[in-house]
């Protein structure tokens, strides 16, 4: 296997600026997803790796390879995609040998490959079926097989659970961070899906408009986003935003919010009085409380999970989410009382969304 370096990259596509300025590093044998919404340059990211688009500046390293100007087949990746691109006239052992057989490989050696990868994703029953006979999800494990065989340095994937329905990507989820696991194979991954960012990587890369907003663990960037969109991306159901003004009385601190509520605040935060700030909190991070001492939230929307119980309230005449393990009697147009756990709050600065420490 191998690393990656990005150094400075940029991609323009005539006078449209697609990605600015990307630096990163993926480790030997680390599993890093980049994750943002569409048109945030993800794929056209992981393309560049491959060497389906031109790098039209910085340097991309594969190893110790600078391969901005090797073609795909000479970068030693393999990618996997969202449509499977599967030859439907061939059998899965065909479509799994066909790279090997145009690199000239032995039989025995082709043979032993594909009887290998065919048993690491439990396909070995389906090897003289065609795409056709297949389900989604095996149609998707071949395509990985196909991949595995080459024994590349690097694994690229893209959205490659795109197609399949609910059920079958939380099992392919499963099943792709268990075969990385096996293997020890560097990946790049891209989703739209920060779910699957969270529960797949290693490290995730959130992407926004061509630039890198946030590097770090899943967790890290849960528990510690550095500004409002990696917030507000990062965890379903979002993160909760009320707007409003910092306000300090010596070491007392609180968010003065635009209905006139006062939400606590942990003092030490930085921000000066009277700073128009996003007061954020997760939807976990809220307890049930009295009129005494919560805010007034009247519910607009219940929705049971089973597990959990999502309630949608308007809370300091924002509308907010708030989970809650137990299960609710309540009804919509009832008001409970909330109050933030202040340990838990992050304050953004609302002119540069940054967060204040």
């Amino acid at each position: 296997m191998a690393s990656i370096a990005i150094r400075g990259v940029h991609k323009a596509f005539g006078p449209t600026k697609v990605l600015h300025d990307v630096d990163l590093d993926v480790a030997d044998g680390e599993f890093l997803v980049l994750v943002g919404p569409s048109g945030c340059g993800k794929s056209t990211l992981l393309r560049m790796i491959a060497g389906l688009e031109e790098v039209s500046s910085g340097d991309i390293i594969i190893g110790d390879r600078l391969v901005n100007d090797l073609p795909p087949m000479d970068r030693d990746i393999a990618m996997v995609f969202q449509n499977y691109a599967l030859y439907p006239h061939m059998t899965v052992r065909e479509n799994m040998a066909f790279s090997l057989k145009l690199r000239k490989e032995a039989k025995a050696t082709v043979a032993r490959k594909v009887s290998e990868a065919a048993e690491i994703l439990d396909l070995t029953a389906y090897l003289d079926r065609y795409p056709r006979q297949l389900s989604g999800g095996q149609r998707q494990r071949v395509a990985m097989g196909r991949a595995i065989v080459r024994d590349p340095q690097v694994f690229l994937f893209d959205e490659p659970l795109s197609n399949l329905d609910a059920k079958l990507r939380v099992q392919m989820r499963v099943e792709i961070r268990s075969l990385h696991q096996r293997l020890h194979a560097t990946s790049v991954y891209v989703t739209h899906d920060q779910i699957e960012a969270m529960t797949m990587a290693d490290r995730i890369v959130v992407l926004n408009a061509g630039r890198v907003e946030q590097i770090g663990s899943p967790l890290e960037l849960y528990d510690h986003p550095a500004n409002l969109f990696v917030a507000g991306f990062i965890g379903s159901p979002a993160m909760n935003f009320v707007r409003g003004q910092l306000r300090r009385n010596g070491d007392a601190a609180w968010l003065e919010a635009s209905d006139g509520t006062h939400l606590p605040i942990a003092g030490a935060h930085e921000g000066r009085d009277g700073q128009e700030v996003v007061y954020s909190f997760r939807p976990e991070h809220l307890t049930l409380s009295t009129a005494d001492h919560g805010v007034p939230a009247r519910i607009l929307v219940i929705e049971p999970t089973g597990a959990d119980t999502h309630v949608y309230c308007e809370f300091c005449a924002t509308q907010i989410c708030a989970v809650f393990g137990e299960r609710l009697a309540n009804k919509p147009g009832e008001t409970l009382w909330l109050q933030p756990k202040v340990g838990f709050v992050h304050l953004f600065d609302a002119a540069s969304g940054k967060v204040l420490q």
